[in-house]
């Protein structure tokens, strides 16, 4: 192990406060480093990024508050007392065991350029922190309180929870630094080489599938190429059937051998899910078994539960609703607008939000933050969680009021009492959700302006109701975490494909559309309405809540990213969404929709452009059906070319799946079609 100089690692107690604290552009210029990188190194290889940077440990000493009481490998920062202070919450003497999560940010000018995310921004360092309190009459106030942390830029710090619970028992043991570097070495020895390397396209086919074989063959093919003693535990089924993998019978063993960890014996088979990678950390000679996921949307971070955030706003509310304060950017359905519609819109609106728990432990505050950047972004929209204090306390509240549009978890029930310092106040005790009487109101110039381009349009319908009825009838009926996330995925994407229909027409152009349309083979583009009269009365009662995320940090990021995704997809000659959903909701002329068919089967020529196709048909939208409707298309040409584009699709390592979901009648018609496709074509022989 290589530790970077001690030089760069140090910095002052002023700038550590604004770069822990703040997170906004504004404070990385007068922050301080969180440390430079640390990294390992193998003999002559290039220097890797840890796992885990930093780990942290902090006590309460009941004279002096919170100390810190290590820092390893080196000092993360030069004001401890801060950080002593966010790694002991408020009340954490009330639990036997609480869990936090904060973020640290670095500064922009000391970070190279590799290190820079995929927006070019310095990486967060996202921090878990467990905080256990033990019992001694032997100490004042009869307890001891400590609380161990460790930082990585992976957002999927919840798989270090049961390691850290180990080592935080060690540590009461034995404080020593050797419990420490023991720690650090052990989660820093993960090995991940044979995690699959999913592109942009993949991850979103993956993360929007549950079909548990999903790009299987990448995993696969990662473990062929990887060496006896990195292969993964859950995959090793040459132990018993040999490289290929082929059982007595000749079939493909599709349950992979592992060895049991404790006894040595193998010959034990588990169900392999490709949403998740799996591997182990060693720990004091215990191998923990660590399940990591493999698609990773934005604004993910941690094991949240949308499901736990809408079900605890939702109850009071269906039990007794009670009216909000109207605001036209959250109130879009009026004084009784669903609270879990406030709080989206407030937070697509970039309002200051505040998420209070006295009576809660603190990690479940955290999860119900990190829940609701995950609500607005629904894996499409970001600067979410850069902005968000998961939790924070009275003593950091200057800080936390210079930040615009914050999320912010907080246990002090003083927050309640000061309605100006936030707009949006979410008490988790009570299910309930308070507009501030001191919130700001949009300009009338913003609204008029709006309101001009459709006047004449009455009873608009933002259509919100309905949507929160199917999330609560998901809920109830057990569909599951996935389903409810897909669910909101599909809102935030029509929402922003509807602010670029209602640019285009208050505006006249859009910057969430890139394209010429004058280079598409069939033209049309942007979100697909019956009628005109629908499209103008969905613009109206939206527009309130477009205008205010207009002017928002996570509509500027949006604008970018579509334009690196624009340079990256292979297939621009066609808007995929626009023409998809014309096939699944309008009753096209036989020409306009053997026109998409053709169109189709013309730009999927590449893996890369099925993916893209792909993306745009989720299987709990259907999948592969509007497409395979081609199959009883009137024209010949039109079914053929649909018998070839499911060929790709059948041949294709994600696209098979979505082959395989077609129904009974739609396979017979493709395999008559089929046949009849190889005799047209059949060369006679002489």
């Amino acid at each position: 192990m290589s530790v970077a100089s001690s030089a760069h690692e140090e910095v002052s107690a002023s700038a550590s406060i604004k770069s822990a604290m703040t997170g906004t552009e504004s404070s990385h210029q007068r922050a301080g480093s969180a440390g430079s990188v640390i990294s390992r190194t193998s003999g002559s290889q290039e220097a890797e990024p840890c796992h885990v940077e930093y780990i942290l440990v902090a006590e309460f000493e009941v004279d002096q508050g919170p100390l810190m009481e290590h820092q390893y490998p080196t000092a993360i920062s030069g004001d401890e007392h801060m950080l002593a202070e966010l790694m002991l919450p408020d009340q954490a003497h009330l639990y036997e065991q609480d869990w936090t999560i904060f973020f640290l940010h670095r500064d922009a000018e000391q970070v190279e350029g590799k290190e820079a995310d995929s927006t070019g921004q310095p990486p967060l360092i996202y921090v878990l922190n467990l905080v256990i309190t033990k019992h001694d009459a032997s100490v004042k106030r009869g307890a001891k309180v400590k609380a161990m942390a460790i930082c990585t830029r992976h957002p999927f710090l919840h798989i270090y929870k049961p390691i850290l619970l180990l080592a935080l028992e060690e540590y009461f043991k034995y404080p020593t630094t050797e419990t420490l570097e023991k720690l650090y070495n052990a989660v820093n020895e993960m090995d991940l080489s044979c995690m699959p390397k999913l592109s942009v396209l993949e991850c979103q086919i993956l993360a929007a599938s549950d079909n548990k074989e999903m790009f299987i063959e990448k995993f696969e093919e990662m473990q062929r190429n990887a060496s006896p003693i990195q292969r993964s535990p859950s995959s090793l089924s040459q132990l018993q059937n040999g490289d290929g993998g082929l059982m007595s019978n000749g079939e493909k063993n599709t349950k992979p051998a592992y060895i049991d960890l404790i006894s040595g014996r193998k010959n034990i088979f588990i169900n392999r899910d490709t949403h998740e990678f799996e591997t182990r950390v060693v720990y004091n000679g215990i191998p923990i078994p660590v399940k990591i996921p493999v698609a990773i949307l934005p604004e993910t971070v941690g094991d949240f539960s949308l499901i736990q955030l809408i079900t605890t706003f939702s109850t009071p509310h269906s039990q007794n609703p009670q009216p909000f304060t109207l605001h036209p950017h959250l109130t879009t359905n009026g004084p009784y607008t669903h609270p879990i519609i406030v709080l989206v819109n407030a937070l697509l609106t970039q309002k200051r939000i505040v998420f209070l728990g006295k009576a809660k432990p603190s990690g479940e505050v955290v999860d119900h933050v990190l829940a609701a950047c995950a609500l607005a972004s629904g894996g499409t929209l970001r600067d979410f969680t850069r902005h968000a204090f998961p939790y924070t306390d009275l003593s950091k509240v200057d800080d936390l009021l210079r930040v615009q549009g914050f999320i912010a978890g907080v246990k002090n029930p003083a927050f309640a009492n000061h309605d100006d310092w936030w707009d949006v106040l979410c008490n988790i005790d009570t299910g309930r959700i308070k507009i501030s009487p001191a919130i700001k109101q949009p300009s009338p110039s913003e609204l008029v302006h709006a309101n001009l381009s459709f006047s004449g349009i009455t009873n608009p319908d933002t259509g919100d109701n309905a949507f929160m009825d199917d999330v609560l009838h998901c809920i109830s009926s057990r569909f599951g975490e996935n389903a409810v996330r897909a669910r909101w995925r599909d809102w935030i994407v029509r929402f922003t494909r509807m602010a670029a229909a209602f640019e285009e027409v208050v505006y006249g152009a859009s910057a969430l559309w890139i394209g010429n349309e004058d280079a598409h083979v069939v033209k049309g583009h942007g979100y697909v309405w019956p009628d005109d009269a629908t499209k103008m009365r969905d613009l109206l009662a939206n527009a309130a809540r477009i205008e205010g995320w207009r002017n928002t940090r996570s509509y500027y990021a949006y604008v970018q990213d579509l334009a690196k995704l624009y340079t990256a997809k292979p297939i621009k000659t066609l808007d995929l969404h626009h023409q998809l959903d014309r096939l699944r909701t309008l009753r096209l002329s036989h020409f306009a929709s053997s026109e998409i068919f053709l169109a189709l089967h013309a730009a999927m020529t590449s893996p890369e452009a099925i993916n893209q196709v792909l993306c745009c048909i989720p299987e709990y939208q259907g999948g592969v059906f509007p497409i395979a409707v081609g199959l009883f298309h009137p024209y010949q040409k039109t079914r053929f070319a649909t018998v070839e584009i499911l060929e790709r699709l059948r041949d294709h390592v994600a696209g098979r799946h979505f082959f395989n979901s077609m129904n009974r009648f739609q396979r017979l018609a493709f395999v008559r079609l089929k046949g009849e496709r190889d005799a047209c074509y059949e060369v006679p022989v002489w």
